[in-house]
Parts: structure tokens; sequence; C-alpha cells
């Protein structure tokens, strides 16, 4: 492994244990096992670094999603094989709640700023596959942004803020039947 990853790492375990905030480049340093001037070599400051972490995780989502697509099938089964493959990004999804938690407590303008620009990023890709389900007839027509807003705030609710209120974590089958059968079945004609 690198250093530049090794840093990645470290840095992304911090945020998610303790937030922005808590965070500090020390800290890192030794997570990472390494000289906090070695950083500093690859990133200027913990907003770069921060920055560059949300980044990877946003293109990290994106690319499972795409790669998840089936051409041939449909809007629906596609949407499933989605949901199911973001699932599996739970652990990465900590970091997220970490951050809701420390805007929702500290008001942290850096992290303000990365949430969002998380959820633009992840609404506008979602839009774009309604926008393509649409043209292609196999969803009602509707406001794409809204719908994948409405679709990104459940998954966060039954992600993120069910384990905070419930005895146990959904398993991924039931969320993506949740989904199937109510938001996503009532898209279709």
């Amino acid at each position: 492994m690198d250093r530049r990853h090794e840093i990645l790492v470290a840095a992304n375990q911090s945020f998610t244990l303790f937030g922005y905030k808590a965070t500090t480049m020390e800290q890192v340093a030794k997570m990472a096992n390494v000289g906090k001037g070695t950083i500093y070599t690859f990133f200027q400051n913990k907003d770069i670094l921060f920055q560059e972490i949300v980044m990877t995780m946003i293109g990290d989502m994106k690319k499972q999603a795409e790669q998840s697509i089936d051409s041939s099938a449909s809007f629906l089964d596609n949407a499933h094989k989605i949901l199911m493959n973001l699932l599996e990004f739970r652990e990465v999804h900590k970091l997220y709640a970490k951050l809701v938690e420390e805007e929702n407590a500290l008001r942290t303008p850096q992290v303000e700023n990365v949430l969002i620009k998380i959820e633009h990023e992840i609404i506008t890709f979602i839009a774009s596959k309604i926008e393509i389900a649409i043209n292609k007839n196999e969803i009602k027509p509707c406001n794409s942004e809204h719908v994948a807003y409405l679709l990104f705030k459940a998954y966060l609710a039954f992600v993120v803020e069910w384990p905070h209120t419930h005895a146990e974590e959904l398993d991924e089958l039931t969320i993506a039947e949740l989904f199937k059968n109510t938001l996503f079945g009532g898209l279709t004609p």
C-alpha cells in the first residue's frame, strides 16, 4: 500500500470516528503511521484531505452503481440491483452519518458544504437515471429531481437513521423490498 493511500484510509477512519472538527492532522499521521510532514506532501491541509475522501466516496458509489446497470434490464430491475450494491457501502455511510451528526450539533461550515456537495452529486446522478427511464417509458413522467431527492432521503433514513432509533439494522433485502413495493412501484405506469 502506498503512503498516500494509507493516509486516506487513516483520515477516513478518523473523520468517521471523530468527525471533521475533532480530526487533526496529527491524529491522521498517528493512525497512518507516518510523520505529519508526510501528510503535507500529499495534502496541503485538512480541508483538502477531507474533500479528497468525500469525492472518492461519491466516485466509488457512482462507479458501483454504473457497474450494476444492465442496459437490457428494466428500470425497476436496475434500480433494485443498484440499491443492493449501494447497501454494501454501509460502512462508508458511517462517515456520512457522522457528518450529518456533526452538522446538526456543531454547524461546522466545512461539513455543511460537503453535505450539500454529496447530496447534489447523488441526486443529480439518480435524476439522470430517472430521466433515461422516463424517456424509455419505463416509468411515469415526473420531476426527476424531486423523485431522486425522495429516493435519496428514504435510503438514508433506513441506512443511517433507522439503526439509531431501533434495536437492529434492517438487512439489505428488507430495505430493497420496501423500495420495490412502495417507491419504485409507484413510478411504474
